[in-house]
């Protein structure tokens, strides 16, 4: 808490001088209701002279008669005036009951008079306890109360005994008394852990009464004095006075529970949560003091401001994901084809499954093609593009139109792959991707394709599914990797009926796992998803089966987007119109 307050604007003086005025304005009634009740009172009776004066009680009433645990000892001093010792003379009822409850029984035989203390307890001797004794005598003053602890061994194992012990002078002798001390630090470290103290203010002089740790709570100096409430309000922020001002009036005018925070300030900042309530003086009557506990909130504010930040950023980049998920989305729709009927002229069906990446706001680089091209030549490609999102969909999208583009220059399957791949190369080292690039000539029945570091298309002819073979020399770099690469194409003859499958590797792939393990799931996938033979004719019964094969494969292992592209002959050149 700052103790000095900067000067107020023309808004906090006037809050402070209506806190200032309730204040005043309660403490007057007080006063009068203290004056009116004094004024009503009747004098006390003085008592007759000749009344007889009761009998002096003996020491061991006396000391009977003190609550806490006393022991009276009488001190032994060595030659430089310091207690050494002390021999016990007697103690209360109060400090048997004390040794009964605290220790097992049977652990301390009863006390022999004379008796040392220290042969008794050797542990007191390395106590603060000597000292004590040793200052009682030399001030002849009271000492305490200081924390003393000390251990007694018994067979049970150690006992630790922690009390605010007191040293008092009693003519030539030393009376001790305690109280367990541990009680009254539990109370201090208890405010400290939950970060809560609690006061009550009397309204009538301005007195207060706090606890143990009222002042480490508030961030206050141990021997600062405890603020009064003016004080109070005028150590906290301006935008808290509204609000203590209102918990204020519903205590002392209202008469009931109040609960505001106050951001106190100084370093730090703290924020303190206050619940206050009256103390009447009798039922019905004018509330006579403020009672209120205060804990310390900073921490949770804090946490709170953070979550809040964190709750905004989140909202923040998911409102950004989903405007992503959109615009990559309205690209996707456009991009990617729709079937019709355009290759059934030429004994060719295609259908094709996309999977988005959820985690990804559903935004990635697949990519597929199937078209007629001049010279009743069919393109078909599938491809993957490196990354997600818009740079992925952006890559995708160049690649998709770039071969579009180039396959009108009737070059081979082989050209239009290493001219893709100077492409990639020239936008940037991120610019990544693999690809099938295949045509179909329906007067051949044949697929003449390549592979840019992409899994090889499949093959099911006979209920059995296989991989095709490698081009010669095996399959080119993705394209993106190293410019002038050259690629190779294999040449594959496809039957009526046949059905090839090309696929991403986000439809196999799983975590850590084995590529040929990957590539055997998907071959048992496209044999099983047959249900025991090959699809009806038509789009609709090949959709189904191509549904049924990425069924077999997706789940919440997948990591990336997926893509299946499928093809099926269904008649020879002669049976084509």
């Amino acid at each position: 808490m700052d103790a000095t307050s900067p000067v107020p604007d023309a808004r906090t003086h006037l809050a402070l001088q209506s806190i200032r005025e309730l204040l005043r304005a309660q403490e007057r009634r007080i006063r009068r209701y203290a004056a009116s009740y004094q004024g009503a009172a009747e004098p006390a009776a003085t008592p007759a002279a000749t009344e007889p004066v009761p009998p002096t009680p003996s020491a061991r009433e006396i000391l009977d008669a003190v609550p806490l645990p006393a022991l009276l000892v009488a001190p032994l001093v060595d030659g430089e005036g310091r207690v050494e010792d002390a021999v016990y003379v007697a103690r209360n009822a109060a400090a048997h009951t004390y040794a009964a409850e605290r220790l097992p029984r049977g652990v301390l035989p009863a006390w022999q008079v004379p008796g040392s203390l220290f042969a008794r307890f050797p542990s007191l001797a390395g106590s603060p306890l000597p000292d004590m004794m040793t200052e009682a005598l030399r001030e002849g003053a009271a000492q305490g109360p200081t924390l003393v602890e000390w251990v007694i061994t018994t067979s049970y194992g150690p006992v630790r005994i922690n009390d605010q012990v007191r040293v008092s002078p009693c003519g030539e002798h030393l009376l001790i008394t305690w109280e367990r001390g541990h009680r009254l630090h539990m109370a201090a470290a208890a405010q400290q852990l939950v970060r809560t103290c609690w006061a009550e203010w009397n309204l009538g002089d301005g007195g207060v009464d706090p606890s143990r740790g009222f002042r480490q709570v508030l961030g206050l100096d141990s021997h600062a004095p405890v603020p009064t409430l003016a004080e109070l309000a005028e150590a906290v922020t301006p935008d808290s006075l509204p609000e203590l001002y209102r918990v204020l009036y519903d205590v002392i005018l209202r008469k009931r529970t109040g609960v505001c925070e106050l951001r106190l300030r100084g370093i730090g900042s703290r924020v303190m949560r206050m619940t206050a309530e009256p103390v009447r003086i009798a039922p019905g009557s004018l509330v006579w003091a403020l009672r209120a506990v205060l804990t310390d909130v900073t921490a949770e504010r804090r946490r709170r401001a953070t979550a809040e930040r964190a709750e905004r950023e989140a909202r923040r980049q998911r409102e950004r994901a989903e405007a992503v998920a959109e615009v990559a989305g309205s690209l996707r729709e456009a991009l990617l084809p729709h079937f019709q009927d355009e290759l059934a002229a030429y004994g060719l069906e295609a259908t094709a499954v996309y999977r988005p990446d959820a985690r990804e706001a559903g935004v990635g680089g697949d990519w597929y093609k199937a078209r007629r091209l001049p010279g009743d030549r069919l393109l078909v490609a599938l491809g993957d593009a490196r990354g997600h999102g818009l740079a992925a969909v952006t890559l995708m999208a160049k690649l998709r139109y770039a071969l579009a583009g180039l396959a009108y220059t009737e070059q081979r399957v082989e050209q239009l792959t290493q001219w893709l791949n100077e492409l990639a190369c020239a936008d940037g080292d991120e610019s990544t991707a693999t690809a099938i690039i295949a045509r179909y000539h329906p007067e051949e029945g044949v697929l003449r394709w390549t592979c840019a570091g992409h899994p090889r298309p499949v093959l099911v002819r006979d209920g059995r599914a296989r991989q095709l073979p490698d081009p010669d020399g095996g399959p080119g770099l993705p394209l993106g990797v190293l410019p002038g690469e050259s690629y190779v194409a294999a040449v594959s003859e496809l039957r009526v009926g046949d059905i090839v499958l090309m696929y991403s590797d986000g439809l196999t792939e799983r975590r850590d796992s084995d590529p040929d393990l990957d590539t055997r799931r998907f071959l048992d996938a496209a044999e099983d998803s047959l249900l025991g033979s090959a699809p009806d004719a038509g789009h609709d019964a090949l959709q189904e089966y191509a549904e049924r094969v990425v069924a077999r494969l997706d789940g919440p292992h997948r990591s990336d987007d997926a893509t299946l592209l499928v093809l099926r002959r269904t008649s020879t050149a002669s049976e084509t119109p």
